[in-house]
């Protein structure tokens, strides 16, 4: 029964070992000898220790030998170490080499180490694959680093595994080996996974959009995708996120865009700019021309490249009226005629244009055109039609002579002024005779009253006169100062009041701010104003005159502009609508009845028109009133 046991055992042994596909060796230390014990021979059985270290690879003996030492000498009872071994058992050729891995007992006799038992096995083919999976590996390990595009990998519970350099650099990592920040966010909590991927159930992904994590100082233009990986049983294994920075594209595309905006805008402004310049020479009745000497050609132009007409340089001459001009001579040799810069102003045939049968007044500017090594290639410049202007001068002439014939009128006005000079004047004189003899003291009142009232006409004929004079040489000025209008408007509506005496006529004011500061000509204002009452307290008998002003807006020059308006409004005898064209004009008097020089309300409206400002009057006709305004801007 014992001998069965120890048979079954071995023979159970024996089919472990084999299954394992381990060999074991025995070291015969007494004999200093090897041999074979199971499994397949390395080098045949029983050779020498010695034989055996020449199958060890030189790199490896040494540690081999060690070992061996080791444990025969007793410093170790167990030991193992990994080496290679050469199984080319001829010599010839280039070795054989296996790896393997030893692991050895030693065996004692009386406390003596007799043998070494050696369990080896053969990892060349499980290193081989090692080494094969560490190069595939290494192999898309370098593809993952060298991607042309950010790529990182994440958990199916959305932790970072890992990113490669660009991915790196795109989210600013604090080294290539991790990243503190990242490594604690949750992809799942980071906008916009947190709104479009499912935790239990993601999905491929892609979108194109600015990403900013104040964290990470990033402020990038992303095109990122979102993919899941799946294993054969469809467990989830990684989501895969790869992103790539196109904000440098973006900004070239923005950049494309400005330029293609700001060349279309060019191109516009070029159509405009021409249109414009048509537009200018048709108005102004220019056209440009060419003369190019080599074609030998005169070319009239609409625009800057349609061409109107062309004649040849020989017909050049026959297009001028005067064939006598040293001008229209010197074109029979265009060479040298047009070596210098001129002007020509004379007469033309109507060739160029067709729009009239009239010979036309022209007038041409002319520039050589020379090319890089200085010959003259011909000339170009401008025609204009100035028929208009030299008819207009014709009528200036005549203008001029009727502006003779209004000064001998003026001096006629002159002498019927003194008529009205005069008639204050011998108020004047009279009344202040005859108030040396008056006793009492309303009589003496009421004459002091009529000086006083006669003097200030003939200070207003005066002003007016000296006014009219000032307006002929065109020295209005307007002086304009800081004053508190609402003040000064008081202060004139009372030196004013005296002047409305008639009865039944109320005086009104119209003063809608407690203080207005604004700069304006108050003399030149109050001119005006006393103007305006002047001739409303000269033709209303009944009701009331009113004066007033107020702030108000209006548009000038395609903007809106502050100014004053100003106004007197009164119940009197009103003006005749025929008449109303030419109330302004200077000498103009509605009733020649009425005293006065006829100045006053056009030295209002050349007030106004110093100004820029606008005047006028409001009235329905006869019995009617009337109301004189004025507006200027601030």
């Amino acid at each position: 029964m014992s001998t069965k046991n120890m048979f079954d055992e071995q023979e159970a042994m024996t089919m472990a070992l084999d299954i394992s596909g381990n060999h074991v060796m025995c070291f015969d230390i007494r004999e200093n000898r090897v041999y074979d014990i199971h499994g397949k021979s390395l080098f045949g059985n029983n050779v020498g220790i010695e034989v055996c270290y020449t199958y060890v690879h030189p790199d490896d003996c040494d540690k081999f030998r060690n070992l061996i030492k080791r444990l025969s000498d007793g410093t170790d009872m167990e030991a193992e170490c990994h080496y290679r071994w050469n199984f080319n058992y001829t010599g010839k050729g280039e070795p054989d080499w296996h790896s393997y891995h030893l692991v050895a007992i030693a065996e004692y006799e009386d406390d003596k180490p007799v043998s070494i038992i050696a369990t080896i096995t053969d990892e060349t083919e499980p290193k081989r694959k090692e080494r094969e999976v560490e190069q595939l590996s290494e192999r898309y390990r370098s593809i993952f680093e060298n991607s042309i595009i950010g790529m990182s990998f994440y958990t199916p519970e959305g932790r970072l595994v890992d990113a490669n350099r660009i991915m790196r650099r795109i989210c600013n990592f604090d080294s290539d080996t991790g990243d503190e920040f990242f490594s604690k966010l949750n992809l799942f909590e980071i906008s916009p996974f947190n709104e479009v991927l499912d935790r239990d159930h993601p999905e491929d992904y892609w979108a194109c959009s600015l990403s900013i994590i104040p964290e990470r100082n990033m402020h990038v233009y992303l095109e990122i995708s979102v993919h899941p990986i799946y294993d054969e049983n469809g467990q989830l294994i990684y989501i895969s996120v790869t992103a790539n920075d196109v904000t440098e594209e973006r900004n070239m595309y923005l950049k494309v865009m400005e330029n293609d905006a700001r060349m279309k805008k060019m191109n516009e402004a070029i159509k405009n700019y021409e249109a414009e310049l048509r537009y200018m020479l048709e108005a102004s009745k220019m056209q440009t021309w060419r003369i190019s000497l080599e074609r030998e050609t005169l070319e009239f132009y609409n625009g800057l490249n349609t061409v109107a007409r062309s004649f040849n340089l020989t017909q050049v001459q026959k297009i001028f009226v005067n064939q006598e001009e040293d001008f229209v001579k010197a074109l029979s040799n265009p060479s040298e005629a047009l070596k210098k810069p001129l002007i020509y102003i004379g007469q033309m045939h109507p060739m160029v244009t067709q729009s009239s049968t009239e010979k036309q007044w022209v007038q041409i500017n002319c520039i050589p055109e020379y090319d890089k090594n200085g010959h003259l290639l011909g000339a170009f410049g401008v025609w204009r039609n100035i028929s208009d202007l030299m008819r207009k001068q014709d009528l200036l002439r005549s203008e001029t002579q009727r502006a003779k014939e209004s000064g001998q009128l003026k001096s006629l006005f002159l002498a019927n002024m003194s008529h009205e000079i005069r008639t204050p004047i011998n108020a004047i004189v009279g009344f202040s005779e005859v108030l040396s003899s008056l006793t009492s003291s309303e009589e003496k009142k009421e004459v002091i009253q009529i000086i006083k009232n006669n003097c200030d006409m003939l200070l207003r004929l005066i002003d007016d006169i000296l006014t009219a004079s000032s307006l002929e040489t065109g020295e209005v000025s307007i002086k304009p100062v800081e004053v508190d209008f609402a003040k000064t408007f008081n202060e004139l509506f009372e030196t004013l009041r005296p002047r409305v005496q008639e009865i039944g006529v109320d005086f009104l004011k119209d003063n809608p701010y407690p203080t207005l500061t604004i700069k304006v000509d108050a003399s030149r204002l109050t001119q005006v104003i006393t103007n305006f009452l002047t001739n409303a307290v000269k033709y209303t008998h009944q009701g009331h005159i009113k004066l007033g002003y107020h702030l108000e807006t209006r548009a000038m020059g395609g903007k809106q502009h502050e100014g004053l308006y100003l106004y007197c409004e009164d119940t009197g005898d009103g003006i005749p609508l025929e008449n109303q064209p030419k109330i302004f004009e200077r000498f103009y008097k509605v009733n020649d009845y009425i005293q006065g020089t006829g100045l006053g309300l056009a030295i209002c409206k050349a007030f106004a028109d110093a100004c820029h400002g606008d005047i006028g009057l409001m009235s329905e006709g006869i019995g009617k009133g009337c109301t004189f305004w004025m507006w200027i801007p601030l």
